[in-house]
């Protein structure tokens, strides 16, 4: 038996010939075909390998899903790990080729080990500069795995903020196509589109600006708050009705005028009210609340479902992070929060026993330079 390859591998070219002598006899050869497992995560680990002809894929689980981490050629050893800690193997091995093997059981290696300093120290070595390896590729892996799923929970979040406009619109379209319709409902259905199609132009805006992750500066304009709430509610109260949800507000008693930027604020109107109404599938009722508190103007948005989950409670704001809704992906909290801080206000969620969910926030009566 020819071990031409296995003597100029790495692991052994520093053993002396009498050290080959007493070694030699436990080695084994073995065979496998091109695609064939030589063994898979989990299996008791019986011994070292060594590449003499052919090539081995080392694959690990990332995330549930088995991704090749290493490839190896001939000279190249694999199975060290179990050898040492007399744990189950830690990943998987195929041979992607025809593949012939050395194989040295690990009761003659640890035996071996024994009566060779050199080994041991070489072994040692080549495993750590093997882990080495490995980490960096698992890394790699891991963040790639990552960065799929990161995409993909960013497109549900989009897919799920844009259904609401996009239904509007295709209820709108229909009553304009309505035969004998009268030219004030076209009118409005019109109108209605219109305001839609702007609303998910400033969607995109704001998820781009989100993406960032700079601070924007708002666009401030003067408004009548009361009179500026009441418009932006204007199609989120027929949403909300047709889901059997009532939006009632609750206004001080004098007029207050505020600088704003309207397109954006009222952005976090659309996304919180959204949030509350998916909150409460078998309908219910949302509060607005607005009332002054010195150099703040301060609004309520309070919905009577179930409230925050616990675990949850903390990370509202963090992008992605849910709260037991089927679609979205916690997204709209975190422009929100962006979109408030921008006009350097300040929100915050509330949990009471036996409340809904309740959020707060703050715009400032004068903006600050």
């Amino acid at each position: 038996m020819s071990l031409t390859v296995l003597q100029s591998s790495k692991l052994f070219s520093e053993l002396r010939p009498e050290e080959w002598e007493s070694f030699r006899t436990a080695v084994q050869i073995k065979t496998f075909g091109a695609g064939t497992v030589v063994f898979r995560e989990g299996d008791t680990g019986d011994g070292l390998y060594v590449v003499k002809t052919g090539k081995i894929q080392i694959s690990a689980p990332v995330q549930g899903e088995l991704r090749p981490l290493s490839s190896l050629e001939p000279g190249d050893f694999f199975g060290e790990m179990a050898v040492l800690d007399n744990e189950p193997r830690s990943a998987t091995a195929t041979a992607e080729v025809p593949t012939t093997l050395y194989f040295i059981p690990r009761a003659d290696l640890l035996l071996c080990l024994d009566s060779s300093p050199r080994l041991a120290v070489s072994l040692l070595r080549e495993f750590s500069l093997r882990l080495r390896d490995f980490n960096k590729q698992y890394i790699q892996e891991l963040l790639q795995a990552e960065r799929l799923a990161l995409v993909g929970r960013f497109a549900r979040s989009i897919v799920h903020d844009f259904k609401n406009p996009l239904n509007v619109i295709g209820l709108a379209s229909e009553l304009m196509s309505i035969n004998g319709g009268t030219s004030e409902m076209k009118e409005c259905a019109a109108a209605r589109i219109r305001k839609q199609v702007d609303r998910l132009g400033n969607m995109i805006n704001e998820l781009l600006e989100f993406t960032r992750g700079t601070q924007n500066a708002a666009v401030l304009a003067n408004v009548n708050y009361k009179t500026y709430v009441e418009r932006v509610l204007e199609d989120l109260q027929s949403e909300a009705l047709d889901r059997g949800t009532v939006i009632k507000t609750e206004f001080p008693p004098e007029e207050i005028d505020i600088l704003l930027d309207s397109r954006r604020i009222a952005h976090v109107f659309h996304n919180l009210i959204h949030n509350a109404v998916d909150a409460m599938p078998q309908g219910g009722t949302i509060f607005i609340r607005v009332h002054r508190a010195g150099d703040e103007l301060i609004t309520e948005i309070e919905d009577t479902g179930e409230g925050f989950a616990p675990e949850i409670f903390d990370r509202l704001f963090q992008p992605f992070a849910t709260f037991g809704k089927v679609q979205g992906s916690g997204l709209g909290l975190s422009i929100c929060n962006k979109i408030i801080q921008d006009h350097h206000g300040w929100i915050e969620p509330i949990s009471e026993p036996g409340r809904g969910a309740l959020f707060r926030f703050a715009l400032l009566m004068r903006p600050t330079s």
